[in-house]
């Protein structure tokens, strides 16, 4: 570990700045890929005028993001170079003893305070860019709402865990990792069976999926898997913007499947039963429990390497204060970024092949050309890009993209048609 304050600070600085200019970089070579011309495959269901409209969204993106990018990066260097942030320490130690509250209050100003500096640059992207291309749904007063309950629920979870955690290692010194880990892994599992019962209702309005065809349709393709549907919701989501999706969240008896409004309001029966065939293909895959234990894995693994680097003076110095902590726990967090970069590489490529395995999935129990059609539908609505730059593909795509979903899943029609005959 590096034992002068002033190389972590140039360490950290440099940090900063490299990952800022990789992602520009990264930004730009996949702008530069985006062409309008339509692929073969597509056009049929794709409007290509619509489709115009696409590189000139992604090009306002690109040089908003810029500028949000450069601020906020211009910040953080200025803030470390100038010892800020043990500045500010040194100011809530005048007022504040407990470590916990300390804590709690050091984190309290930077993220209210982030988040106040974020709220023009989140306005403007939200009525200005996504409302000039018709995604904007939302209101100034639903805008102002969201802030208000995302800072109260914040400070309420973020607080309870973040004094959890200062209490653990006041406690238990380096071996609070483990105890820490167990309790978070808890709270990971009830966020993810509790998640649309709880939180999601506090954004959002989840009815029950009227009685009617495509309820029935739904159904009847659920008896034919084995897939025990009990809740079944439609979210507002035009309450905020007109761009649609589906998800499927919780385990056991707490499982739901949620559609947007905007997904049921754009597209048939038939692709919108593809569309929940390919989230049940998820839950059949195993990918969610596969996918809890991986993140509970890689929480564990960042928990023990924060315990070798949580009581060290010197990243406290390098921030401009005396030891606290809290400090260090920004510090840590700056330092591990290139590793949980490449956590999330994996995850990535994880989360690429789940997504065809439930393609798979939906088109072998139920119909290829239905999700291929909603799946080029959504693309086309969303203004997405076709033909995104393979390196940001490898280091930020979730799902793959369209073009090599399409692909695969003609190939497991092929198979099946070759089968039938």
């Amino acid at each position: 570990m590096l034992q002068d304050p002033q190389q972590i600070k140039i360490l950290l600085i440099g940090l900063l700045i490299g990952s800022t200019a990789f992602d520009i970089l990264l930004s730009w070579l996949n702008l530069r890929s985006h062409t309008l011309e339509l692929p073969n495959r597509v056009k049929a269901d794709m409007d290509a005028t619509s489709y115009a409209r696409s590189k000139p969204y992604h090009e306002k993106n690109f040089r908003f993001g810029l500028l949000r990018k450069l601020t906020t990066t211009v910040l953080m260097v200025l803030l470390l170079a100038t010892g800020a942030f043990g500045e500010l320490d040194a100011w809530l130690r005048t007022w504040i003893e407990s470590p916990i509250w300390l804590a709690l209050a050091f984190f309290g100003v930077l993220s209210f305070g982030g988040d106040l500096l974020g709220i023009p640059f989140q306005y403007y992207q939200t009525f200005k860019i996504e409302a000039e291309y018709g995604f904007n749904k939302m209101t100034p007063k639903t805008f102002w709402l969201d802030k208000i309950k995302g800072w109260v629920l914040g400070a309420v979870l973020g607080g309870l865990i973040v004094g959890l955690l200062i209490w653990l290692v006041d406690l238990m010194g380096p071996d609070f990792w483990w105890i820490f880990w167990a309790v978070v892994s808890v709270f990971m599992l009830l966020v993810n069976v509790f998640y649309t019962s709880w939180l999601l209702p506090i954004f959002n309005k989840l009815t029950p999926l009227e009685n009617g065809e495509l309820r029935e349709k739904i159904e009847s393709y659920c008896q034919s898997v084995d897939f025990p549907l009990e809740n079944l919701f439609v979210m507002d989501g035009s309450k905020r913007s007109s761009k649609a999706n589906a998800f499927f969240s919780g385990m056991g008896k707490r499982k739901k499947v949620v559609l947007y409004d905007t997904l049921i309001e754009k597209h048939p029966d038939s692709e919108l039963v593809a569309i929940l065939a390919h989230e049940v293909g998820h839950y059949k895959r195993k990918h969610i429990v596969s996918g809890m234990v991986l993140g509970i894995l890689q929480t564990g693994l960042m928990l023990f390497i924060l315990s070798k680097f949580a009581f060290s003076e010197t990243l406290s110095a390098a921030l401009g204060g005396e030891f606290g902590i809290h400090l260090n726990l920004l510090a840590f967090g700056m330092l591990y970024s290139p590793i949980s970069t490449a956590i999330a590489i994996g995850m990535n490529l994880f989360s690429r092949k789940n997504e065809y395995e439930a393609d798979e999935y939906a088109a072998t129990t139920y119909e290829a050309e239905p999700l291929a059609t909603a799946l080029i539908k959504l693309h086309g609505d969303n203004l997405a890009n076709l033909t995104p730059h393979p390196l940001h593909v490898f280091l930020h795509y979730s799902h793959p993209p369209l073009l090599q979903r399409l692909g695969a899943l003609d190939q497991v029609e092929a198979s099946r048609k070759a089968e039938d005959s």
